[in-house]
């Protein structure tokens, strides 16, 4: 039996005879006049897809960054950020530990007030912008690359994780890197592919351990596409949990590995999409444009399985404990944009009229 037997769903980039395309993904490039002319265009894009996201992300996070005092939230790292290595390495859950040992060293080279602290976390949201711009761009063409760039960058809660010294601007940066590093392993995966995504799958357990529920998504999307691949996958993605689980230890409690939440009820599921994206307006209009994302065939998969499996993963656990947050699940605002900036592109003028 082989992988066209089982598949869920398609393979990425395959052809199909006899299914409808709308959107017109399929058809091939319209020659071009010139092709050095055509080549340096698309190369100013590419560049575009991430420097603007970067810089509009660097403007718009740094410009609040010196508020004066610790915000709520981040009374925890400014004490492990002043106290001793004992102090730092004691204060607060476990799973938090390798966040504070980081502080506390950032402190130690940089000072300690609150705007120095925040700065891993501006540099941390530039990163993801600039690298959701670059994987959109190499996904889909760089054109979206530009606008998911763009969209992640001028949403109000990227701009408040930037600000404040907590560990969510990181795990969003690791959870674009791993899923950025996954596209290879799904073409060739070979050994150095595989090292570098198990690394990036230690970093994103190392900042916020539920964010490991981004690898639910991924698995899906291993098995959808790459069947043939799956067990190199999980080779892959298991070190760097089973490395994350020994740090947190087997006593530590389902609620301790999230944000503090509350139990899974109506109220706290309609709050989500304001408190996740800043606004409910925005995350409304974020999920419609995610529905035009689709057909599933196409790479936006992908993104589909970033942005939602993680959340149903959260949904199972909070019926046992009361770990529902909203920002359990900021690692996944960078799917939502990248879901909105493919709707938004497929918006063409010609396609409209005809």
């Amino acid at each position: 039996m082989n992988d066209a037997d089982t598949m869920v769903l398609p393979r990425l980039g395959s052809a199909e005879v006899g299914v409808e395309d709308p959107w017109g993904e399929d058809d091939p490039p319209r020659p071009r006049r010139s092709t050095a002319r055509a080549a340096a265009r698309a190369a100013r894009w590419r560049v575009a897809a991430w420097l603007l996201p970067a810089l509009l992300m660097g403007g718009l996070g740094g410009a609040g960054l010196g508020t004066a005092g610790p915000r709520a939230g981040e009374g925890t790292t400014w004490r492990a950020a002043t106290s001793g290595w004992p102090d730092a390495l004691d204060d607060g859950p476990v799973p938090l530990v390798p966040y504070h040992v980081l502080m506390r060293g950032w402190a130690a080279l940089f000072g300690a007030d609150p705007a120095t602290l925040r700065v891993p976390s501006l540099l941390a949201m530039v990163g993801a912008a600039a690298l959701v711009g670059a994987l959109a761009a190499r996904m889909f063409a760089p054109g979206t690359g530009v606008l998911a760039g763009l969209l992640l960058a001028a949403l109000p809660v990227s701009t408040r994780c930037a600000r404040e010294a907590q560990p969510y601007a990181l795990a969003v940066f690791a959870a674009v890197l791993a899923t950025w590093l996954l596209l290879p392993v799904l073409d060739r995966p070979r050994a150095r592919r595989l090292a570098a995504y198990a690394a990036a799958v230690v970093l994103l357990g190392l900042c916020q351990v539920g964010a490991l529920l981004l690898l639910a998504g991924h698995g899906w999307v291993v098995l959808a596409f790459r069947r043939r691949v799956a067990g190199r996958w999980l080779a892959a993605a298991a070190p760097g949990a089973l490395a994350v689980a020994a740090l947190v230890g087997s006593g530590v409690r389902a609620d301790g590995l999230f944000p503090p939440g509350a139990r899974i009820d109506p109220a706290a599921l309609a709050a989500t999409p304001r408190e996740l994206f800043g606004a409910a307006a925005l995350g409304a209009t974020l999920a419609g444009l995610a529905l035009f994302s689709l057909p599933l065939r196409r790479p936006a998969a992908i993104c589909t399985a970033w942005a939602l499996v993680p959340a149903l993963g959260l949904l199972v656990v909070a019926g046992a404990a009361p770990v529902w947050s909203p920002d359990a699940l900021l690692f996944t605002v960078p799917a939502w944009a990248v879901l909105g900036a493919v709707a938004l592109s497929r918006v063409r003028p010609g396609r409209a009229s005809s």
